[in-house]
C-alpha cells in the first residue's frame, strides 16, 4: 500500500532560561533573529518572550524528520549558549512564575491577551505538535475521527510537566490543565464530514467567536491551511529521541486507520466525553495508571493498552519504515516518561534547580 502522502512535520516549543538563576528569561527575539540566518523560517517567536518555537520541513519519513529536529535543537542551543542563555524542553518550567514573563511585541499576541486576559498571560506552556500529511481534507476528517481514541495513549507517553510555579502538582502533565482554560481546546467532537466541520468553523467566524480557523486549539485538528492531521496533545519531550518516537507513533496510527479505510473497514468511533475520561487519567498518572478500554467496558493498566496499541499498528509500522524508532516506546515504558524522570531527580535532590539542570542536560542527548 502506498503511504507516501503520509509525510511528517514536527513543531517543538523550547524554554529560554538564565543559566545562573534557572528562571525563564526573555531573549528579546535575539535567538530568533540569529536563527533566521541559519535555518530561515524554521524558527519563530511565541507569545511569551521566553519561548522559541521551531518547525521541521515537510519530511518524507521518520529518519528525515529525526535529522531535522536534531539539527534544530543543536542550532537553537548553540545560538542560545553564545548569547548567554540556557535552553530546555519541558511541558512547564518547574518554578518560574508566569506573572514575571514578558509578552512578545506583536499585534496578534496583544489581541489574544486583550481577549483572554490572565488565561493568555498564564499560558506559559511548551508543547509538541505533529503533522501527518493527507491526500485530501475528506480523508483527513475521517482519520481524525478515529485517531481521537488513541490520543490519551500517546499523550501518556509524552507526559513531561509535573511541576508548576514551584509546586509538585500531582499531575504527570500539568501543562494540559493550564491550557484547558482556553476555549476550543481538548478532545475534538466527531464530524460526519469535512463539510460539517467547515460549517462549524464558518459559524464561529460569522458570530465573531474567532476570526480564523487557527483559533481552534483542539488536541487533534484537521489543519485549516495544510492537508494534514495535526496532533497537539503532547508535552514537548526532554529529548529529540522521544520526540521522533511520539511523532512516528502518531504517524503509524494514522497509517493504520488509512489502511483500514482502504479495506472498507473502520475503527470503532467513541464520543468525546468517553475519550476525555482517558485524557484525564493520562494527565494525572501518565503511564502509571489505568485507562478505560471502552470496548471491554473496564479499566486496564495503561502500559498494557499501549502494548495493545503497538500490536494494532504493527503491520503499518514496517510499511512506514519506522520500527527502529517506535521500538523506543519500550524504553519509555521501562525508564519512565519525562515527568517520571523529573520527579525522580526532585526526590533525590530536593531541589527544583536540580530538575532544571537535568532538563537542560537532556536537551541535546543523543545529538552529535
Amino acid at each position: 500500500m502506498d503511504f507516501k502522502h503520509l509525510t511528517l512535520g514536527i513543531e517543538e516549543e523550547y524554554m529560554i532560561m538564565d543559566p545562573e538563576t534557572r528562571e525563564l528569561r526573555s531573549h528579546e527575539q535575539k535567538i530568533v533573529e540569529q536563527a533566521h540566518r541559519i535555518i530561515n523560517d524554521k524558527v519563530k517567536a511565541e507569545m511569551h518572550q521566553a519561548v522559541v518555537e521551531v518547525g521541521t520541513q515537510i519530511c518524507a519519513n521518520v529518519d528525515e524528520a529525526y535529522d531535522d529536529i536534531k539539527l534544530l535543537r543543536k542550532t537553537i542551543a548553540g545560538i542560545a549558549n553564545e548569547l548567554g542563555f540556557s535552553i530546555g524542553a519541558s511541558g512547564t518550567h518547574p518554578f518560574s512564575k508566569w506573572e514575571k514573563q514578558l509578552i512578545t511585541d506583536h499585534p496578534r499576541y496583544f489581541e489574544i491577551v486583550n481577549e483572554f486576559q490572565d488565561t493568555a498571560r498564564s499560558n506559559l506552556i511548551f508543547g509538541l505538535h505533529v503533522h501527518v500529511g493527507m491526500e485530501n481534507r475528506e480523508i483527513a476528517i475521517h482519520i481524525a475521527n478515529s485517531v481521537r481514541y488513541f490520543l490519551p495513549h500517546i499523550f501518556a507517553l509524552s507526559t513531561n510537566s509535573p511541576f508548576w510555579e514551584g509546586r509538585n502538582t500531582g499531575f504527570k502533565s500539568f501543562r494540559t490543565k493550564v491550557f484547558d482554560k482556553f476555549p476550543r481546546t481538548g478532545i475534538p467532537d466527531y464530524f460526519s464530514s469535512i463539510e460539517e466541520y467547515d460549517n462549524y468553523i464558518k459559524l464561529l467566524i460569522k458570530t465573531n467567536c474567532i476570526d480564523n480557523a487557527k483559533k481552534v486549539w483542539w488536541d487533534l485538528r484537521v489543519h485549516p491551511y495544510f492537508n494534514t492531521v495535526e496532533c497537539r496533545i503532547c508535552d514537548v519531550p526532554l529529548t529529540a529521541r522521544e520526540t521522533i518516537t511520539l511523532a512516528a507513533l502518531f504517524q503509524a496510527v494514522c497509517a493504520k486507520i488509512y489502511k483500514l479505510r482502504q479495506q472498507n473497514l473502520n475503527f470503532m468511533i467513541y464520543n468525546r466525553a468517553l475519550v476525555n475520561e482517558n485524557k484525564w487519567r493520562a494527565s494525572r498518572y501518565g503511564i502509571d495508571g489505568k485507562l478505560i478500554d471502552f470496548g471491554k467496558e473496564m479499566e486496564v493498566n495503561t502500559r498494557a493498552l499501549i502494548y495493545e496499541l503497538l500490536n494494532f499498528i504493527d503491520d503499518a509500522i514496517d510499511e512506514m519504515g519506522s520500527r527502529h524508532v517506535i521500538d523506543h516506546v519500550h524504553t519509555i515504558l521501562e525508564q519512565g516518561t519525562g515527568a517520571d524522570q523529573q520527579l525522580k531527580v526532585f526526590e533525590e535532590s530536593g531541589q527544583l534547580e536540580s530538575v532544571v539542570d537535568f532538563i537542560q542536560m537532556k536537551f541535546l542527548e543523543g545529538i552529535e
